[in-house]
């Protein structure tokens, strides 16, 4: 630990050093030389997976690349990707690069505004899109976008008709596109949840991803050289957090999987049997729920069985950080190893040793729950602007409880006000045609400014104890602004004021007031009978019309942004009540403080 203009400041020396030539296209060209028959993905066919050879695979991306040349598409364009995490998500990121052009992914559960944004701000020429169901969305905004001419489905097998158009194309034609891209240049735009509810283009270059899977892969011994080492995806490629780890997998020739539907998740698992997962901790949350849920719905006996085995796993974690596991831990460990952890372990397909959770706070409490049972959680902690990945813990240096320490070649410092900044060659170049708020982000001295609260430790481990902007994050790490949502709740005649809330929640929230101004024509109109606000909040009809107008906000976003429940406050905020500002501002603490029951009844 160091200081720094008066700033406690932590780096991680980088053990792979930043490249100065070529593009993440040059890993494909590599495994296929070195390693062709290595198996870098496996597809799925109702659990029978088929393994993938490297040069099959460069093979396939070489094909479609060809094809997306023949179909116009330039060094430089943007090309859109519309689609759930499977193996055609992969093959089109690749083919998009090869043919020299950038990657824009979008969420399969955006709504339509805000796909006709992404679409218009980059400029977007073409788009691989999963099935008629998001080309449906697209319709909606298809009008506006003009330059959108191409378009692909993988249901249609689009793939391979973009092979056959590629035919004609020669492979110096395609070298020429591929050799294009330098590290300094721009890889892929992933859109973000901005302050104002606006997403915003983050430009991540093809550097930023190569430095930080070089190191990744560098720094994870236990995961990359495992013998057999395979992940199984079910994360949104679109978000920075699986698609890094695509990466880093696919570099270090980790056998990767995909699946597209979360309700298969558990029997794929089972026939996949992964070494490795990437989640969230709402996974994470699930697992432990689910499991808990089955046991007491079993019986009584197996309720108070699993509920013992979670308090040994748990002791058995912290007493393996003070090194002190008595003789009775131990077999108290092992008894519960064979009535409760193997069975979950064998949920997960019985090979699962690491995962790394990220996009919000997993706790210390599963931490030692999942360490105890044979699952070593690895917590990190990054942004889109940062390439994912900033810090991490490590098998060798595991602080459960802790985001880690930064990664091999970055630096994390501490402002004076408590603001995270963070420093090295995984950060972006900046916002796509965003002058103004790239410039809002990094501060004189060059580092970026997270937003976000933290401490390090006296052994540099970082801890997010806050937010700083308003960006909320849920339990499954989607960014959510709740700027959007309000705005148009507020633009309710009947609704006063609302608060969204949901930050490490499973699912976004609302606390809403009632207008009392507007009111009394409302109730009128709908034949309601008047009465105090602390009894019109739990009318029925008043609960269905403010339903109205929570629904029609919510067509602004996607669903995992969306407002799933809401509580109808039984007073105003206002500023004679302290809960606004001169500048009518919401005090976002304070209400969250003085009405944290009620939200705490939208969560049980």
């Amino acid at each position: 630990m160091v200081k720094e203009s008066g700033m406690q400041v932590i780096s991680e020396p980088a053990l792979v050093a930043p490249p100065s030539v070529g593009n993440v296209t040059d890993h494909v060209e590599d495994n296929a030389e070195l390693f062709p028959h290595h198996p870098v993905f496996a597809l799925d066919a109702d659990g029978a997976w088929t393994p993938v050879s490297s040069v099959d695979f460069r093979d396939t991306v070489r094909s479609v690349a060809k094809g997306l040349i023949a179909d116009g598409i330039k060094v430089g364009d943007r090309v859109a990707i519309y689609s759930r995490t499977r193996y055609e998500w992969s093959v089109a990121d690749y083919a998009i690069w090869y043919a020299g052009a950038i990657t824009v992914p979008i969420y399969e559960t955006s709504s339509p505004e805000q796909v006709s944004w992404i679409m218009s701000d980059a400029n977007v020429v073409a788009t691989f899109f999963e099935s008629n169901h998001v080309l449906a969305t697209f319709d909606e905004v298809a009008s506006a976008l003009p330059e959108m001419t191409a378009r692909y489905l993988f249901s249609q097998d689009a793939l391979s008709a973009l092979a056959i158009r590629g035919a004609e194309v020669s492979d110096d034609t395609l070298e020429h596109h591929r050799s294009q891209a330098t590290p300094d240049d721009i890889a892929t735009i992933i859109y973000t949840s901005g302050t104002t509810g606006q997403p915003k283009g983050c430009m991540l270059t093809h550097g930023n991803f190569m430095t930080e899977c070089d190191n990744l892969v560098a720094a994870l011994p236990e995961i990359f050289n495992s013998d057999g080492a395979s992940t199984l995806l079910f994360l949104p490629l679109a978000h920075v957090f699986g698609r890094v780890i695509q990466l880093a997998m696919f570099r270090g020739r980790v056998t990767i999987g995909h699946c597209p539907n979360p309700s298969a998740l558990l029997n794929r698992l089972q026939s996949f049997r992964p070494t490795f997962l990437l989640a969230v901790p709402r996974v994470f949350e699930k697992v432990f729920n689910g499991a808990s849920a089955k046991a007491h719905d079993e019986s009584s006996i197996k309720g108070k069985i699993f509920d013992r085995a979670a308090h040994i796993s748990i002791a058995y974690s912290e007493a393996i950080d003070s090194a002190r596991i008595s003789p009775l831990l131990k077999l108290q460990h092992a008894l519960y190893d064979k009535l409760v952890y193997a069975k979950l372990r064998k949920a997960m397909g019985d090979r699962v040793t690491h995962a790394i959770s990220g996009g919000a706070s997993l706790g210390a409490r599963l931490g030692h729950f999942y360490r105890g049972l044979g699952l070593t959680v690895l917590e990190g902690y990054g942004l889109t602007e940062t390439s994912a990945g900033t810090t991490l813990n490590r098998p060798t240096g595991l602080k459960i409880g802790s985001v880690g320490r930064p990664i091999p070649g970055s630096s994390v410092a501490i402002a004076h006000d408590g603001e995270i900044l963070l420093k090295g060659p995984h950060i972006f170049n900046g916002y796509w045609r965003n002058i103004h708020a790239t410039t809002e982000v990094f501060n004189q001295d060059g580092w970026f400014c997270s937003g976000d609260i933290g401490t390090l430790d006296s052994e540099g481990y970082l801890t997010i104890t806050g937010r700083k902007k308003e960006i909320l994050v849920t339990a499954g790490g989607k960014n959510v602004a709740p700027a959007v949502l309000e705005d148009r709740l507020r633009a309710n005649p009947l609704v006063s004021q609302c608060v969204v809330v949901g930050d490490n929640k499973a699912f976004i929230s609302a606390l809403i007031t009632l207008d009392q101004e507007s009111l009394p024509g409302i109730l009128a109109s709908h034949n309601i009978s008047d009465a105090p606000l602390a009894e019109l909040a739990h009318n029925p009809q008043i609960r269905e019309l403010v339903q109205d107008a929570v629904d029609e906000a919510n067509k602004a976003v996607s669903n995992a942004e969306a407002i799933k429940k809401f509580v109808i406050l039984p007073t105003d905020l206002t500023i004679d009540n302290g809960y606004l500002t001169p500048k009518l501002s919401i005090k976002r603490h304070l209400v969250t403080l003085d009405f944290a029951q009620d939200i705490d009844s939208m969560y049980r």
